[in-house]
């Protein structure tokens, strides 16, 4: 295994040589590269004119009666080669994104919000397919990044508030997410691109489509990511492969299928505390290269009866090695390791020249095990250490319709879903062997031949939604928008013979058949709008030993299930949108009353895996006004700019059956959700040189439920410079070399909170550094 280390100063003096010949056109000399590179300049004029007539970076939804905006691939690229689209997406108006690794991937950290709602209250889609809500370890669908290559997301659109009512959801409370992968290209053609940069990071991506051949076009794509840990020991990659064919059958019937496959495997960063941090600093990561010490530490933890771990009698004593004071300083090693498939086909067309229909399926399978070596539990063989893993296995089958009919001034839709999830998950232990010197197994491995299984747990999850909307446009300048969808989610937890072990099972139902949506939009002329919308959702239930009303004891459920409703919000919204040309905008307010709030707190570390307690807080309020600006002043050159102001406040303290107040947190702040968002970015293409700077900042952070803790704010600046070379042969044209880098000022703030949950006060070893300074370099063959 190799140890993180930064970039040669080869690679950083070859780095800052390509961004120089990067800017000829900038030059002043007349040397012939010079020469060359503006010669260049001159053949991509008709280029430049077509990327400034194309390229608005951000759409304010236009014609929207909710808060919508959209960015589209182009802007992606801006960003480092095969990063999140998150990425992208955190220069909009209150999206609030953060992860521990540059190209905000590793799923143990990535955390998003809208508005204050967390990424488990937010609806995600690919291609209309639901993703479920993304969280680690998620149950009932796959993260984005493993759902596409980034490289073949062709549009994203994030709505604030309110998704469209037929959003395959049953998360969405805060807003929805909604991703759309490319379309195969008409032409036949290759592109792709290869990224080598700090801590050893080397990935490949490349695309081969087939253009029309004759009413069927389709892609084959690939990507392939190795890279250390920016700290410690460990790696982490990832292979991809995703293939799309669409084919026309006649008239405007087509037919859109689709197969994504990922395999990743990724090590785990350290999590801390604020203690932590203080006395050990944000470089301290597990010691997976030095098992002698994993084993030495977990004896002094069982020799204190800090683990409960009972072991014979040794000559390790009870003081652990410096720097450490806690056998939770430091673990040895933990991963993530996830295999999924992912396979649609959508059938769509006109049935009269008025009405248009589509049927779209859809299947999801998964594997997964998330691995801690734990000094909580020994191995058979004596030593104090052992193998924890939590196992996962998703088998979705799901299908969608949907039909739009324009009668005269109305146009009608009904959209319908339906989905079964069959999730699998269960909790053991494997053997590490008698060597202290040497480990029996490793943690980019699957297990098997477990020696204890904690639990085993089946779950399946019924899920039928159905949403009814009539737009109808008074006149040219006036529409409104009116409807409503219908959910119902039955879910179910057995556990899996022989023995069921100690947490909840049993059966239990989230409905509602009548939730409104109502929204109106004027125009004023000269590009300038004014929109308003109501929206009621709830969150449904989820099945599963790590979340929702089953991830407690038996105990806990019985005490709590009288009080378990499912989450509900009204949001209320409204704004102005303006401008055509140069500046386009949207100014918008909102207010949101959140009903049966569900908080999940962690008992005792994460690496224990302690049944955690659920908590019905009551009545949330979210308050805020979003601002968001695009100003393109010259044809090339583009100014993005956003500002979100939040005040995200329970409104109950936590009672228990007995109306007896055991937490007072009414009046606080909701955890992970900064009073203030504010972005800038500036963009500059003229169709062979281009760069983008984007600095990022908020305020703090409470990662309490009381706000007794908090990390403090921060300013996040990140740069790309590239240069694009043009050719009349097409196979060579559109060659690029770029160079990007990442927290351009090398801050160290604190990225992700809430990596084990969040407890009602005190110190909470929930949080992961950001990743220092990177620096990344790229050769790029687009279409």
């Amino acid at each position: 295994m190799r140890a993180v280390t930064a970039a040669s100063s080869t690679f950083r003096l070859a780095l800052l040589a390509s961004a120089a010949l990067a800017m000829p056109a900038f030059a002043a000399g007349q040397s012939a590269p010079v020469l060359v590179a503006a010669a260049a300049v001159g053949e991509a004029a008709a280029a430049a004119d077509e990327v400034a007539e194309d390229a608005e970076i951000v759409v304010y939804g236009k014609g929207e009666v909710r808060q919508v905006t959209e960015i589209k691939a182009d802007d992606i690229k801006l960003t480092v080669a095969g990063a999140s689209p998150f990425i992208a997406i955190q220069k909009l108006p209150g999206v609030n994104f953060q992860s521990a690794d540059p190209f905000g991937v590793y799923e143990w950290s990535t955390r998003i919000t809208l508005r204050g709602f967390n990424q488990n209250q937010l609806g995600f889609t690919l291609d209309g397919v639901p993703l479920g809500d993304m969280s680690y370890g998620n149950v009932n669908g796959l993260h984005i990044s493993r759902a596409i290559i980034p490289d073949n997301i062709g549009r994203t659109r994030v709505s604030q508030g309110a998704g469209a009512l037929g959003t395959a959801s049953t998360s969405n409370l805060g807003g929805t997410i909604e991703f759309y992968s490319r379309a195969p290209q008409d032409e036949l053609g290759v592109a792709g691109n290869i990224t080598y940069g700090d801590s050893n990071t080397l990935r490949v991506y490349g695309t081969l489509d087939t253009g029309d051949l004759g009413g069927f076009k389709a892609y084959v794509s690939a990507s392939r990511i190795d890279a250390d840990k920016w700290k410690g020991f460990g790696e982490q990659y990832a292979t991809q492969i995703n293939a799309k064919a669409v084919a026309d059958l006649g008239g405007d019937v087509t037919f859109t299928a689709f197969v994504n496959h990922t395999d990743r495997k990724e090590a785990d960063y350290q999590d801390f505390s604020q203690d932590m941090l203080a006395r050990l600093g944000p470089f301290v990561d597990n010691i997976a290269n030095d098992w002698p010490t994993a084993v030495r530490i977990a004896f002094v933890g069982a020799n204190r009866g800090d683990t409960g771990v009972v072991v014979a009698a040794n000559n390790f004593g009870t003081v652990y090695p410096a720097p450490y004071r806690t056998v939770d300083d430091v673990y040895y090693d933990a991963s993530g390791l996830r295999r999924d498939w992912l396979a649609g086909g959508r059938l769509e067309g006109s049935i009269t020249d008025n009405v248009k229909a589509g049927v779209q399926v859809y299947y999801h399978n998964n594997k997964g095990q998330g691995s801690w070596v734990t000094p909580y539990r020994a191995s058979p063989g004596g030593l104090p250490l052992s193998f924890r893993t939590t196992e996962y296995g998703i088998y979705r089958l799901g299908v969608l319709g949907d039909v739009t009919a324009t009668l005269g001034s109305n146009t009608l839709r009904l959209n319908v879903w339906y989905e079964n999830n069959d999730f699998e998950q269960a909790r053991r232990f494997y053997d590490m062997g008698t060597s202290q010197t040497v480990p029996l197994t490793n943690v980019y491995t699957y297990q098997s031949n477990p020696f204890f299984t904690q639990w085993n747990n089946d779950y399946n999850t019924r899920t039928f939604q159905f949403a009814v909307q009539d737009q109808w446009d008074i006149n040219e300048d006036f529409s409104v928008s009116f409807g409503f969808k219908g959910q119902s989610v039955k879910l179910r937890a057995e556990a899996i013979n022989p023995v069921p072990g100690p947490l909840a099972l049993g059966r239990i139902k989230a409905e509602d058949l009548f939730m409104p949506q109502v929204g109106a939009l004027y125009k004023l002329g000269g590009g300038n709008e004014l929109f308003a919308n109501f929206t009621q959702n709830q969150r449904a239930f989820t099945a599963a030993a790590t979340t929702g009303p089953f991830a407690t004891s038996a105990a806990g459920f019985a005490a709590i299930s009288s009080q378990l409703r499912p989450e509900k919000t009204n949001t209320f919204e409204g704004g102005f949108r303006f401008g055509e040309g140069s500046l386009n905008g949207v100014i918008a307010g909102y207010l949101v009353n959140f009903s049966n709030r569900l908080l999940s707190i962690p008992q005792g570390p994460g690496i224990v895996g302690n049944a955690a307690l659920l908590s019905n807080v009551g009545d949330v309020r979210s308050l805020g006004v979003e601002i968001g600006l695009s100003w393109k002043p010259v044809k090339a050159f583009t100014v993005t700019a956003s500002y979100a102001y939040n005040e995200n406040t329970y409104r109950d303290d936590v009672r228990n059956a007995a109306g007896t107040i055991v937490q007072a947190i009414r009046g606080r702040t909701v955890v992970d959700s900064p009073r203030s968002i504010a972005n800038l970015e500036l963009a500059y293409d003229d169709g062979a040189f281009y760069g983008r700077a984007n600095a990022n900042g908020m305020t703090g952070r409470f990662f309490t439920f009381s706000n007794d803790r908090e990390v403090s704010g921060r300013v996040v600046v990140d740069g790309k410079i590239g240069y694009r070379f043009t050719s009349d042969n097409r196979w060579l044209n559109n060659l690029a070399i770029e160079g990007t880098v990442t927290n351009l000022l090398d801050r160290r703030y604190v990225a992700t909170i809430g990596s084990n949950g969040f407890g009602f006060s005190g110190d909470n070893q929930t949080l992961l550094p950001a990743a220092p300074r990177q620096f990344f370099a790229t050769l790029r063959k687009d279409f």
